[in-house]
């Protein structure tokens, strides 16, 4: 059964993903950068089971979100050679959360083969760029892990009739200019694509698994440009994998 939540009220649907998307990469003009974090999250989701992603579903995961960056093959293929070849490097997933301008909330998703390096540069991006680190758990319990995943060619309707023969549960469907978006528990990612691609969609322009604020604001205008360039510093940072955050930038 589809339940059909009112997210837009609680403002979680306020953000555009097609625009952040288009923006991040407007912005982010380093392709290379983007393109060594999934090397290294493809590295570390193959070394932790199968380097098969049918049978590695963290893989799996990691390889459609890859695709809709458009990472080059050659990227994803170093990646899985090194998983396979047994290379001893190991990688540690940390969460650091912290506060940005006007009571903004951050978390930092990070994945580092050494701590001691990644916790203080995350401090400094915070401390430099008016913010601050928090404790664990100060931040994250306003958020939810989702699931979105985003399809061409179908009218909302349409999807939602595709996920309910499915048996698919979701918490909201909606639709942003050419592509209908759904919003999902995470353990529902590989369901709602395999739905999808009974009925022929391959093709995914949005596949990911983020942290959803459930409530966004909007920073006053004085306060906008610090708080992206507070982001822009903790995104630079080789070691973090992902930014998320509980600002509205509007269109």
């Amino acid at each position: 059964m589809i339940c059909r939540l009112k997210l837009k009220e609680s403002g979680i649907m306020g953000r555009k993903w097609n625009n952040i998307k288009d923006k991040k990469a407007a912005k982010d003009k380093n392709t290379s950068r983007i393109y060594a974090k999934f090397g290294r999250e493809i590295y570390v989701a193959a070394k932790q089971g199968e380097p098969d992603p049918e049978a590695n579903r963290a893989l799996k995961v990691v390889l459609e979100r890859a695709k809709t960056y458009s990472v080059p093959r050659t990227i994803i293929d170093r990646a899985l050679e090194k998983a396979k070849g047994g290379s001893e490097e190991s990688y540690e997933e940390l969460r650091y959360e912290g506060f940005g301008p006007n009571g903004s909330m951050i978390i930092v998703d990070a994945l580092t083969n050494n701590v001691n390096r990644t916790a203080p540069e995350v401090r400094s991006a915070f401390n430099k760029n008016g913010g601050n680190m928090g404790v664990s758990g100060s931040v994250a319990y306003m958020f939810d892990a989702t699931a979105v995943i985003g399809v061409e060619g179908k009218t909302e309707d349409e999807v939602l009739e595709l996920l309910m023969e499915a048996d698919v549960d979701v918490r909201d469907i909606t639709e942003e200019e050419d592509t209908v978006i759904v919003y999902a528990e995470p353990d529902q990612f590989h369901a709602i694509q395999e739905a999808f691609k009974n009925v022929g969609i391959t093709e995914f322009k949005i596949a990911e698994l983020t942290m959803m604020a459930q409530n966004d604001i909007t920073l006053p205008e004085d306060a906008v440009a610090q708080f992206e360039k507070l982001i822009d510093a903790l995104e630079e940072l080789d070691d973090v994998q992902q930014v998320y955050h509980n600002v509205d930038f509007g269109e």
